[in-house]
């Protein structure tokens, strides 16, 4: 054989590409976070709304740990990032929105569900704008109020109410139609201020591999104490205050003079700069 020919044969060798495999380690928290969003649905539709809030609340506790733990043993994947926003549809747009209509918006009728579906489409918008425009927000904000959150806001009323003992659908030391109304405002308002331009805080300037002072752990210590007083109320509470927060960041701003957007940088699609305002 010449050494043209053999070159040829050698040119046209197959050379296949190892596959690449799924980290095991985050997706693990991921799944987690999706059954938690799973079982919450499951058990608003056994009428167990109390369960059904602390499932929402799990799946928000897997859902913070799964991208840190990616971070921390470098195994960041483009499918940890879709499964990541595919659970988080599930756990924080769906299922607040399904347990709040099967609660209490039912009994409001076209406007119960409106209100519903406002929450879930919210939560579909924020998260794709997310993942758009992960490469220009300023790090330290979220653009708008994050789904977690906002999951929190709905579900943590109906744990709160649970657990103070206010019966579905019957009168107690509220009346169950101020009952249903501030579900429907607290809905709407989760649902809307998730598409805003608001500067929520996001915490991820906190480094967890720098030493810390003594306080500090006393203060998480005194947390946590805290927090287990009385869970429903306290959990409620924070995540009240944090919804709030980001218009007081806002207003602070404006006041000032500052600018208000969270946008580091300008897009390089044109069609995407009019969402960056």
């Amino acid at each position: 054989m010449h050494d043209g020919e053999e070159s040829a044969v050698e040119e046209g060798v197959v050379v296949r590409k190892r596959r690449k495999g799924i980290y095991i380690l985050p997706n693990l928290f991921t799944l987690a976070a999706l059954f938690g969003g799973f079982y919450a649905i499951v058990m608003a539709m056994n009428g167990r709304f109390d369960m059904a809030a602390i499932g929402v609340f799990c799946a928000m506790v897997l859902d913070s740990l799964d991208g840190r733990v990616a971070r921390m043993t470098n195994t960041q994947s483009a499918f940890g990032e879709q499964m990541d926003s595919l659970s988080d549809m599930v756990s924080f747009g769906a299922a607040p929105a399904l347990i709040a209509y099967v609660w209490a918006l039912n009994g409001l009728g076209r406007w119960g569900w409106i209100a519903a579906f406002v929450y879930c489409a919210c939560a579909a918008l924020r998260l794709a704008r997310f993942n758009v425009n992960t490469g220009v927000v300023d790090k330290r904000y979220f653009q708008g109020l994050p789904s977690p959150a906002a999951a929190a806001l709905v579900a943590g009323f109906i744990w709160l109410m649970t657990e103070l003992g206010v019966e579905r659908g019957q009168d107690n030391w509220l009346t169950w139609t101020q009952v249903t109304w501030t579900m429907f405002a607290f809905t709407l308002y989760a649902g809307l201020t998730m598409v805003t331009n608001v500067p929520f805080y996001s915490f991820k300037d906190v480094q967890m591999k720098k030493s810390v002072p003594f306080v500090v752990i006393v203060l998480i210590a005194l947390g946590i104490a805290v927090i287990n007083i009385h869970p429903p109320i306290v959990l409620f509470g924070v995540f009240v205050l944090y919804g709030l927060s980001g218009y007081g960041v806002y207003a602070w701003r404006k006041s000032r003079g500052q600018q208000t957007s969270v946008i580091s940088t300008s897009t390089d699609e044109p069609d995407e700069r009019g969402l960056h305002k």
